[in-house]
């Protein structure tokens, strides 16, 4: 009979380890709360599980073994692999000990482990409640605060001085199933992600991946690029402190996951999980860029077996890169095709569709999809990821509460959250663009044949900028997106109002593009046609 490992989770990142699992002849079992997750379809056999429900899951695995057979269990890209783990200790199955997964799964543990062991990570308090004004720090601002046990970068922000602790350990308290927020000392420095598999103590570099992180207060990653374009000196060291951190945590059979910075003190773990990557590194950017699948191997440790297979056969880069909303409704997404034809894009992933509620992302689960470019070159895969993720133009409903909340208060400036679209260009201001004759006309003022005779006041200094978008359109690329979702031509008037009566977009329009870019513009038209497909 064949053997059978079941899988927790159904999603898309454990994707690859139920069609490996089928192709090697494993039985895949899979358990996920959600019963419409993007893979349940692939599972020989699916059990609809809360994921948090280990004694449950454990429950479920009994019954397979005493009925055929249970081999392994493993997941990949979630964060429960304390249930993973827990589940195999019970039924003496291969894996890693309950208490080392509890280690590289609650950061206070985690953080605990490190400095027992002389592993360079940050200094850290752990906080059960908000703290009072007055509060102090045990080291200096500024400092990071997020939940003691969520992925994904829910519940994390950087916080520069006292007045910003309370609102920030609120909100990782929200993200806490354990209700603990930890405030760690903030580690500067650029930051790496790392996947290796580990068996009998001996331990495979899967890939070491630049990470691309953006809009402070907040951690968002938008992309990130394998492998590193570090001096191999310092890839070496800064993967020598990442496996001096998976011995800390006790990871001897299984996979060791992690976030590394090259700070001004030299390498420090930012953390590691004992699970192969969330962010598409595992499944997709490393086998991608070397040709190999770390989730074989993976399979195979789970199931008491040695990997194989793990030397690169190849040197590509491989590139993921995100594409991200200002809030909203979608009304439509544009490009998809032209995004997927792009040389070198190998997949393009939606988290929306039309009528999706989409917000300017405050954590990693709140973009709007990924494209993955993979090519001989740094360059090539880079160039062709950026450019498909530029490709992609999410329309939103026109007269949406949200839509216009964000754009209600003006341009902000690029320090502020959420930050604008774009920034201006030094000496160059808003106030020295002409008013246009449509800048105050009511939502709904306009009909389908006066989008069509619709012209935009001139703004040369910043249209003729190097400006860029939040994913680097140009700004000429932006209204050239403009034009294309409203179907309309949009040329530039001499002046502030026509002479034949045709309407002329003047300093308001402008100032939707500078704070919201291609979508803002598009809005801004939208609410004066008054109907059509954004409606």
């Amino acid at each position: 009979m064949n053997k059978r490992i079941l899988i927790l989770g159904a999603g898309v990142m454990q994707g690859p380890a139920i069609r490996f699992a089928k192709e090697r002849g494993l039985t895949a079992v899979v358990v996920d709360g959600d019963p419409t997750a993007a893979c349940v379809g692939l599972a020989d056999r699916f059990e609809r599980i809360d994921l948090k429900d280990k004694d449950a899951i454990e429950t479920f695995a009994r019954s397979l073994k005493s009925d055929g057979g249970l081999d392994g269990v493993m997941t990949a890209g979630t964060d429960f692999s304390a249930t993973v783990a827990w589940v195999a200790e019970r039924l003496g199955l291969p894996g890693i000990p309950y208490e080392t997964a509890l280690d590289a799964s609650d950061k206070e543990r985690m953080r605990a482990r490190f400095r027992a062991e002389g592993v360079p990570s940050p200094e850290f308090l752990i906080l059960r409640e908000t703290p009072a004004a007055g509060f102090e720090l045990p080291f200096a601002f500024p400092a990071v605060v997020k939940p003691v046990d969520n992925m994904g970068s829910r519940g994390c922000r950087r916080v520069d001085g006292p007045s910003e602790l309370s609102e920030a350990v609120a909100d990782a308290l929200r993200y806490s199933r354990s209700g603990r927020a930890i405030v760690e000392e903030y580690m500067d420095g650029p930051e790496f992600s790392v996947d290796s598999l580990v068996h009998d103590g001996k331990m495979t570099i899967c890939g070491l991946a630049d990470r691309h992180i953006f809009f402070p207060p907040y951690f968002i990653e938008m992309g990130h690029t394998m492998p590193t374009a570090l001096p191999p000196e310092k890839a070496a060291e800064l993967l020598a402190v990442f496996e001096r951190g998976a011995r800390a945590l006790g990871i001897r059979n299984g996979a060791a996951k992690g976030d590394v910075k090259l700070t001004s003190k030299g390498p420090m773990i930012g953390e590691i999980a004992a699970r192969l990557s969330g962010g598409y590194m595992s499944g997709w950017t490393y086998p991608y860029a070397s040709g190999v699948e770390p989730t074989k191997g993976a399979l195979s440790i789970a199931v008491g077996e040695a990997p194989t297979g793990l030397e690169p056969i190849r040197a590509w880069t491989c590139a993921e890169r995100a594409f991200i909303s200002i809030p909203g409704v979608v009304a439509e997404i544009v490009g998809a095709d032209e995004a997927s034809r792009v040389p070198g894009v190998k997949d393009v992933f939606y988290r929306i569709a039309a009528g999706s509620e989409v917000s300017f992302p405050v954590n990693n689960v709140t973009k709007c999809g990924n494209v993955i470019a993979s090519a001989p070159s740094r360059g090539e895969a880079i160039d062709s990821a950026e450019s498909a993720a530029r490709s992609i133009l999410v329309r939103l409903r026109a007269g949406v509460a949200a839509t216009d909340a964000f754009l209600a208060g003006g341009t902000r400036g690029a320090s502020s959250f959420p930050p604008d679209s774009f920034e201006l260009p030094e000496g160059v201001s808003l106030e020295a663009v002409e008013e246009g004759d449509a800048d105050s006309l009511p939502p709904g003022s306009l009909s389908s044949s006066d989008l069509a005779r619709l012209s935009i006041v001139s703004f040369p200094a910043f249209a003729g900028s190097s400006a860029r978008d939040y994913v680097g359109r140009s700004v000429g690329e932006t209204l050239d997106a403009v034009r294309r979702l409203v179907g309309a031509p949009l040329p530039f008037a001499a002046g502030s109002s026509s002479a034949s009566g045709s309407p002329v977009l003047g300093r308001r329009f402008w100032a939707s593009l500078v704070r919201g870019g291609y979508q803002a513009g598009a809005y801004a038209i939208d609410l004066l046609v008054g109907s059509g497909s954004a409606r």
